[in-house]
């Protein structure tokens, strides 16, 4: 399955005389002592790769899946139009179905050089790439392009737009979150006509897949012109669907193509079967559900333990006409909190945010407003293999030791702290108390009305939020004011258009937000995006509560570098462990299933269901129209 590079040039001796035996050895040689890369179909980062060279297909799919039809898709409630073609870049909303970041995955239109598999948390297979190399020293990675592969207009793909795509994508002119992402990648190197090779600044097993996953587009995409100024470009990108009509900013639709290059690899067999993906807009939760229930889109994802207990009810559902389901998964746990931005000067102190942990009481929300669906968020790897517990032991010590002058003692001496609970023993009355003391010893004290500080400024907070996701968080976060009158402070929400809520969360213009960052089954590079010093400094990263640590620093490196899982695990345990005495966050609460609805009888899906995937990109790449329900 996975074999030295060298053997592919060997030769039997027989053959080679003169100067090409003598040429043909000094490439060996070289080869061997300065490369001992590893070369295979497909690269995991812990070496456990499930499909052997040769496969057909993946299990999860059918490989003789009908294509034609149509499906009907609605856009999460924080888009509420869109006003670009470029999903790289930071101002404006990118069309839905082009797809986030890395890996594009759930892009109709860009594709990568690796394609991960949704039965294998760590493991990506060629598809844009033939052949990965994986140097021994782990400090670079070459990809071969597969010579079949194509870009919609026809060209090819080489390793020139490979190149191209990357160094926009790392420009000043991208999102700054893709510059935090490959912030480790030193360089692409062009070493031929298809082959193109990624250099890293410290030995990586991650780093490969993170490089994978970078969306490749063609060279004359936006040629001439800035990055940030390729906004009304269509894409030239090597997809299965390009774009097609539309009214734009408001609904799109996406034709496939039926000169796709890769429709009968492995990796793709099977897949995206449907002739045209639709997505429509709506701005209104109320008016979304019932369009649905009226049949104007055809599967939605539902979010909301309210709507879903009690909106998605009715003749059509008890019918059957509409099928609603709870989807398994074994995703890890997915982070959800009010952020506290630390950049703001009343959230300075880890005293007044663990005080401010104690104002959510989870018991009565889950039992009064979510129908007892959730479990609470503990961790920033909740429900998993990297959540912290208790105290660390002798692996997290042997990486916590030699940071000991840069955290505080209670990282050692306390265990790792989970949110206050209102269940028996426990009261709200207490941990109401808890944090009056705590918000005293950080020199707030109640008088003339309100909680102030020595100066005499009041305690106000504000909470952010888009004006399409107002209605369901203010009714969330009515009784959390309520326990923060309590404590004499004021709250108030701040509810604005999309748009205007997008620059400000890229500033880091506000008080609070509410966050949800989806779980990782292997979390590396992003980490750097979502927690590290560099980030919490660079406007449109996802730092969003200004952790500036440099022993987070440290074990973010080190997570990045690990080269077996059980260095992972105590990594970002012990990352987890540091952050969460750091009080930066109000945990929520998660579900580690998915809620969803659709018309019944113009789908079918294969009979495996993968066991890591997000909900609707399930149905977007493996589904299929039955004949005559288009």
């Amino acid at each position: 399955m996975v074999r030295q590079q060298a053997q592919r040039y060997a030769y039997p001796s027989s053959q080679l005389c003169g100067r090409t035996a003598f040429a043909v050895i000094i490439f060996l040689v070289a080869l061997l002592q300065s490369a001992n890369t590893f070369a295979a179909h497909a690269y995991a980062q812990f070496g456990d790769i499930k499909y052997a060279a040769g496969f057909q297909h993946f299990d999860w799919v059918n490989p003789d899946a009908p294509k034609g039809g149509d499906v009907t898709l609605v856009t999460p409630f924080v888009i509420s139009q869109y006003d670009k073609y470029n999903p790289f870049t930071l101002k404006g909303i990118a069309a839905p179905g082009l797809g986030s970041y890395i890996p594009p995955i759930d892009s109709l239109v860009f594709e990568s050089l690796l394609t991960p598999s949704m039965d294998e948390p760590t493991t990506s297979y060629g598809l844009l790439a033939d052949d990965v190399s994986v140097a021994s020293d782990k400090l670079s990675v070459t990809f071969h392009l597969n010579p079949a592969a194509r870009f919609q207009d026809g060209s090819p793909v080489l390793a020139q737009d490979v190149k191209y795509s990357f160094d926009r994508l790392t420009s000043k002119e991208a999102s700054p979150m893709l510059a935090n992402l490959y912030s480790e990648i030193k360089k692409a190197v062009v070493i031929g006509e298809r082959t193109i090779r990624f250099e890293f600044s410290q030995p990586s097993t991650s780093l490969p897949l993170v490089v994978g996953g970078i969306p490749v587009f063609s060279h004359k995409w936006g040629a001439g012109k800035k990055f940030d100024e390729v906004v009304m470009d269509k894409p030239i990108a090597s997809g299965p669907y390009r774009i097609g009509q539309e009214d734009f900013g408001r609904d799109v639709s996406y034709e496939r193509d039926h000169t796709y290059w890769a429709k009968d690899l492995p990796v793709r067999r099977g897949m995206y079967n449907f002739e045209r993906v639709h997505y429509r807009i709506y701005s209104d939760e109320i008016v979304q559900t019932e369009a649905f229930k009226a049949g104007e889109f055809d599967y939605t994802q539902v979010f909301s333990a309210k709507q879903w207990a009690r909106t998605f009810t009715g003749a059509k559902f008890d019918s059957g006409a509409i099928v609603k389901r709870v989807l398994p998964t074994r995703n890890a746990g997915d982070f959800q909190a009010f952020i506290l931005n630390t950049r703001r000067p009343q959230f300075a102190d880890v005293r007044v945010r663990e005080a401010l942990e104690s104002v959510l009481d989870f018991e009565w929300m889950d039992r009064m407003l979510f129908y007892n669906s959730y479990a609470r968020v503990t961790s920033y790897f909740p429900g998993g293999d990297f959540e912290a517990k208790g105290l660390p032991g002798e692996d997290e010590l042997a990486l916590l030791n030699p940071l000991r002058s840069k955290l505080p003692e209670r990282v050692f001496t306390q265990p790792a702290p989970v949110p206050p609970v209102t269940a028996p023993p426990s009261s709200l009355r207490d941990n109401l108390r808890h944090a009056r003391d705590l918000l005293g010893q950080a020199g707030w004290t109640y008088r003339d009305g309100a909680l102030r500080d020595a100066k005499g400024n009041a305690f106000v907070i504000e909470f952010l939020e888009a004006q399409t996701q107002g209605a369901a968080i203010a009714r969330v976060l009515a009784p959390m004011f309520k326990n923060l009158e309590k404590l004499g402070i004021r709250a108030n929400i701040r509810v604005m258009d999309a748009a205007v809520y997008q620059k400000r969360m890229e500033t880091f213009d506000f008080d609070v937000i509410s966050f949800r960052s989806p779980g990782n089954e292997a979390p590396g590079q992003e980490l750097k995006d979502l927690f590290s010093s560099q980030a919490a400094r660079t406007n449109g990263s996802t730092n969003y509560a200004g952790v500036h640590d440099p022993a987070v620093d440290v074990l973010i490196d080190q997570a990045i570098a690990a080269r077996t899982r059980p260095q992972l695990i105590t990594a970002v345990r012990a990352m987890d462990r540091v952050l969460r005495h750091g009080h930066y966050a109000i945990p929520q609460w998660y579900l580690n299933s998915f809620r969803v609805a659709w018309q019944n009888g113009k789908f079918a899906q294969p009979e495996i269901m993968p066991s890591y995937y997000q909900a609707e990109i399930w149905l977007t790449v493996t589904w299929w129209a039955q004949p005559g329900k288009d």
